[in-house]
């Protein structure tokens, strides 16, 4: 079944908190698997599916750090998982799959923005390898686990996939490296991901979206220099944000609501904005809505395939 990509007029908003599009939902039983679940707008994520009964395992390459953050969050359990590193991630795979338990909700929220040109596993662009190459087998090794638990699959995406879509004839990079075109070809790719998750998926009653969380200001933003913040009219020169920026509650609620949200049952396959699917746009700048490049199925499908050729992992072949 095919979602239109189409506002519904779900009654939430940019302004809406993770915990108020969650407001009568009970996750009691529930299991949660969320990357980056210990920073940022993560962190709030995994915050809000444990108050709403949720045993989350939050994957982390910093366990120390993760365990810190998340202290006190009753229901909340860390597993070593480096994104970065193909095998770290069939470790955390196996590890999980070797519990017996089903996922019911997985939300990849881990990633890296506009980093310094890095190289990983064997030479790929390490904004592509570890928001979209490392996510992908994630879900594929643990996929069935996923299937066991009929639930969905969200990937935080963002608007910046309006920067690049795809570069086919050059994916890692490696005729002249942009930083925000790496970011925008990774964004790019997670949400082609949900688009071809969900084709794969829907009849073991699994569904994929893919979100733009907003604009928010967290550690995501580390390898930017101040500087260009302050050029970009983000914030000024004491550090002061600029822009109607959300916080990292607001900015935890449409992959909360994607994840959760009863208004999208038998949906799947789009990209959501403020707790709503997103309308389409050919509109250039990073406005609201999603680009063509992003959400079409022929490029989705191009993209599972080179994926599955680089990972060495492809849970639906054959």
């Amino acid at each position: 079944m095919t979602t239109a990509q189409h506002r519904i007029g779900s009654g939430f908003d940019a302004r809406s908190t993770a915990d108020e599009v969650l407001q009568g939902i009970d996750l009691s039983g529930r299991l949660a698997i969320v990357t980056g679940g210990y920073s940022g707008i993560g962190l709030e994520t995994t915050r809000s599916l444990a108050r709403a009964g949720a045993h989350v395992v939050v994957p982390a390459r910093r366990l120390d750090t993760a365990q810190e953050a998340l202290k006190g969050i009753d229901g909340v359990e860390v597993g070593e998982l480096d994104l970065g590193d193909l095998e770290s991630v069939r470790g955390f795979a196996e590890r999980f799959l070797a519990t017996g338990r089903a996922a019911d909700i997985v939300i990849n929220s881990a990633g890296i923005m506009a980093c310094p040109e890095t190289r990983v596993g064997p030479g790929w662009e390490a904004q592509f390898a570890t928001n979209h190459l490392g996510h992908y087998a994630l879900v594929n090794r643990l996929w069935p686990a996923i299937a066991a638990g009929r639930g969905r699959v969200v990937s935080v995406s963002s608007g910046g996939h309006r920067a690049s879509g795809i570069r086919w004839d050059d994916v890692q990079f490696e005729r002249g490296y942009d930083k925000w075109q790496a970011y925008g070809q990774a964004k790019t790719a997670n949400v082609l991901f949900a688009v071809h998750l969900d084709r794969l998926a829907q009849d073991a009653g699994v569904r994929a979206f893919a979100l733009h969380p907003g604009g928010i200001l967290t550690p995501l933003q580390r390898h930017l220099p101040k500087e260009e913040m302050v050029a970009a009219g983000w914030i000024d020169d004491e550090g002061n944000a600029l822009l109607d920026f959300k916080t990292p509650e607001q900015g935890a609620a449409t992959q909360v609501w994607a994840a959760t949200s009863p208004q999208l049952a038998g949906m799947g396959g789009v990209y959501c904005e403020d707790c709503d699917i997103a309308e389409s746009t050919s509109e250039q700048g990073m406005g609201p809505g999603v680009r063509a490049h992003a959400v079409d199925p022929e490029q989705a499908a191009r993209l599972w395939t080179l994926s599955a050729r680089l990972t060495g992992v492809d849970a639906f072949a054959g």
